[in-house]
């Protein structure tokens, strides 16, 4: 019974992916639940795993291809695979003359064919199609595959000028992930009215919290007490405070919220995720630590899911842990509003009339001017200078 894998559903306004990579060839076993290939979405990289157990008895879409939701991947032939045992010696070749010459006769392999457009391609640019390799059904030459061949020669041929002024380039495809956020920031800019407003906050307070209780808090709750809590807390506290921040422009419409969704932005080889830590209002120190780590984990191990990274009112990009000192954050749309964190320095400033050190670092909040005004971003930015010099505010919600 042959049964076909197709695109699964990716999620709310996603209707497209890229074919990644495929784990199974053409021909392989392969059980229930496994993994066959995946696809790189907009926003996370999707497993897709086999229905049932069986063989994998065609690749209809290759690496590389973009697909639609429900599009054919793959045809599975159900039920257990058969090895196929090497016949005896003896009716292997039952005669010299039988090894010599065959029964029948292979026919000549023909040359693929190429899409009429491919062949317009190929003659204006004097491209043999001999050259060129099909990726359609039956090798059969694609308008892509010739693009795809022009570019490749112009890229060694590139490459090779290089090498020979001593230059060494790379040139590899932007993944679809890559260009969404390049899409996605470009649109920020086009259609918000972007600001940033600056301040500096004191850390010595948190940091004398963390050093005194960071022990009780492992032993208790199995997590190191970091920064990032302590920022979650006191945005969330905030934003409560100054709603239009945790807002959204929809029409002619303002959405406020009485709940915060906290986006955190994560780094990974593939690109910017930002997986969302749902109702921290409500949560303590520990939960939010707790789901951080376990979302960190899950960025690094490439398993976000769209549910991971749905629903968020306002983002927290720490530049800090790369060495920022000062940055201008961009809002994530539809968010208005995006806190950007920066490196702890040592820094001489004024405490009562003396000079003195104390580890500071600049916060950043870069927001939507056409729904929050600059009173309200100030207050908003102070609250939460305000909640992280005196952490015991967070605790009595002041």
């Amino acid at each position: 019974m042959s049964i076909e894998i197709r695109v699964p559903t990716l999620g709310e306004s996603i209707s497209e992916a890229t074919v990644g990579t495929w784990y199974k060839t053409a021909g392989e076993a392969v059980e229930q639940d496994e993994v066959v290939c995946d696809l790189d979405t907009e926003k996370v990289a999707i497993e897709v795993r086999s229905p049932k157990n069986g063989v994998l008895s065609e690749i209809v879409a290759n690496k590389g291809e973009d697909v639609e939701v429900g599009a054919l991947l793959a045809i599975l032939n159900e039920g257990k695979a058969v090895v196929k045992k090497d016949a005896p010696a003896a009716v292997k070749s039952s005669s010299k003359e039988a090894e010599a010459k065959p029964l029948v006769q292979p026919r000549r392999a023909k040359a693929p064919e190429a899409a009429p457009s491919a062949k317009k391609m190929m003659a204006e640019k004097g491209i043999d199609k001999k050259d060129v390799k099909g990726t359609g059904k039956g090798a059969r030459i694609l308008k892509q595959d010739v693009i795809n061949f022009t570019d490749v020669a112009a890229m060694k041929s590139q490459q090779e000028a290089s090498k020979q002024e001593g230059q060494i380039e790379e040139r590899i495809p932007m993944s679809r992930l890559r260009q969404t956020i390049a899409s996605r920031l470009k649109s920020a800019q086009n259609t918000a009215a972007i600001l940033t407003t600056y301040n500096e906050v004191d850390m010595t307070e948190i940091m004398k919290l963390r050093q005194e209780y960071k022990e009780n808090f492992s032993q208790k709750y199995g997590i190191k007490l970091g920064f990032m809590s302590f920022f979650v807390k006191a945005c969330s506290n905030a934003l409560l405070e100054v709603p239009e921040v945790n807002g959204e422009i929809d029409g002619t419409d303002i959405i406020f919220r009485k709940y915060v969704n906290m986006g955190i932005a994560v780094g990974t080889p593939t690109g910017l995720v930002v997986p969302v830590i749902k109702n921290t209002q409500d949560m303590n120190f520990a939960e939010i630590e707790l789901t951080i780590a376990s979302y960190g984990k899950k960025a690094r191990e490439g398993k976000l899911t769209l549910e991971d990274m749905h629903g968020g009112t306002f983002s927290i990009s720490n530049g800090g842990i790369y060495g920022s000192l000062m940055s201008s954050p961009i809002i994530n749309p539809p968010q208005s509003g995006i806190l950007g964190m920066h490196k702890i320095q040592e820094r001489p400033i004024v405490v009562e009339g003396n000079i003195v050190i104390r580890p500071m670092m600049y916060l950043a909040l870069s927001y939507d001017h056409r729904i929050v005004d600059g009173k309200g971003a100030v207050t908003f930015l102070v609250r939460v200078k305000e909640a992280l010099e005196d952490p015991r505010r967070m605790l009595l919600e002041i």
